[in-house]
């Protein structure tokens, strides 16, 4: 069962808040939940950081690479320095 959070803002930011809800045509605790869930997806570093090595594994998939040509590049990499 979700918790209750309490929220002290000044009244023209509530007021500001349930006009965007209600123009959204939610109510407001579904209007925050999802403004906060948005913010922490584009704001959390370890989503970005999965979220980029999802990438980086589709794209080399697509190109045919597998972990023991990762591997490999690693081992070259650190042999020139």
């Amino acid at each position: 069962m979700p918790s209750q959070m309490i929220l002290r803002m000044p009244d023209d930011l509530k007021e500001k808040v349930g006009r965007q809800a209600r123009a959204e045509g939610k109510n407001v605790s579904t209007f925050v939940r999802e403004v906060l869930e948005d913010y922490i997806r584009n704001h959390d570093m370890s989503s970005y950081v999965d979220d980029l090595w999802g990438r980086i594994g589709n794209s080399l998939k697509a190109k045919g690479k597998g972990p023991e040509d990762i591997e490999s590049a690693i081992r070259r990499v650190r042999t020139k320095k």
